[in-house]
């Protein structure tokens, strides 16, 4: 019998295959394919449920932060700016409230910095050991600026990441293990750098965070909606030494990794140092790391520093549960 795995929490292609054959409008137009917001006439609208293990992975990240950064984020990927969000929390019976206000104020705070509403919101209490601590599921809409949707990645195009990668997943992968390692979440609302580099004079095509599956899952996306091969250079991804060396410890690729602040964007060939340098004031980390090829063979193709190439495979499984 055909059973929901793990891998299917992911969102995005996963729910699209789970959920087709039951809604027919499923997979029509109004969905912005590959992206986790959909694009309703001049709204974008977004729905995301979040769950953590631990809660809080420092004294300035947690479940509360993440939750609004999640959906935010969204948001932005397709060109659009949030404006009001819904909050519904699932609590287990004898949280403690002292915790729970914590991740309230850092959701206002949040909140607060992006200039975002919470509008409406709900609250559930279930029987302790049903509900895992706290669920959160949020719901934003916002105001399409300049509409971004990835089917319109084409050959040419090069392709951008915002910064260094794998943070946020072995930050999570260092407080579940009670390791000792200096890596933090790179989880952030990205508001300053998407609105501020749509209002720039640079052709961005298409953007997507690298939240589950990492880079890996948003580069094999884009290739299997697109159809091209995409060829990406392995020496331009930055990758923190300590989260290298996490990877190596635990057998880990750091391309498969989840990142809450970090993102990817195709844009024109020619505009592509203008967009460089424009990250490069938000994080030293961004890179121009690969282009859309004319191959029309759906892959990922990984070139390292001495002309080597293999695969980007699509992640397979779940690395971490319950990271976000």
């Amino acid at each position: 019998m055909e059973q929901i795995l793990l891998s299917h929490g992911g969102g995005g292609e996963e729910m699209n295959e789970l959920l087709s054959t039951v809604f027919q409008f499923f997979d029509n137009e109004i969905l912005c394919k590959a992206n986790d917001a959909a694009i309703l006439g001049n709204l974008a609208f977004s729905t995301d449920s979040f769950t953590l293990n631990p809660l809080f992975l420092d004294d300035d990240i947690n479940i509360g932060k993440l939750c609004v950064c999640g959906s935010v984020n969204d948001v932005l990927m397709v060109g659009a700016k949030p404006l009001y969000l819904s909050l519904a929390f699932i609590i287990e019976e004898g949280f403690e409230r002292q915790k729970f206000e914590s991740i309230l104020q850092s959701i206002k705070g949040e909140c607060e910095k992006v200039n975002v509403l919470v509008v409406c919101g709900d609250t559930k209490v279930v029987p302790k050991g049903k509900g895992d601590e706290i669920y959160i599921n949020t719901t934003v809409l916002g105001e399409i600026i300049t509409k971004k949707e990835t089917k319109d990645i084409r050959e040419g195009l090069s392709i951008l990441l915002s910064g260094d990668i794998g943070r946020h997943g072995a930050s999570v992968l260092v407080k579940r293990n009670h390791l000792e390692a200096n890596i933090k979440s790179d989880c952030k609302s990205l508001d300053k750098e998407v609105l501020g580099l749509l209002q720039q004079n640079i052709k961005v095509v298409a953007m997507r965070d690298a939240t589950r599956g990492g880079l890996s899952a948003v580069l094999n996306e884009w290739a299997m909606q697109c159809g091209n091969d995409l060829l990406i250079y392995e020496e331009q991804i930055k990758v923190q030494e300590e989260v290298l060396g996490l990877c190596e410890l635990f057998g880990y690729e750091p391309y498969e990794l989840a990142n809450e602040g970090t993102f990817v964007l195709c844009v024109e060939k020619k505009d592509e140092k203008k967009a460089l340098e424009f990250l490069q004031n938000f994080n030293q980390n961004a890179s121009i790391i690969g282009e859309v090829k004319s191959e029309k063979r759906s892959r990922v193709v990984l070139q390292n520093a001495f002309g080597g190439k293999r695969f980007l495979e699509v992640p397979k499984g779940e690395l971490l549960p319950r990271i976000c």
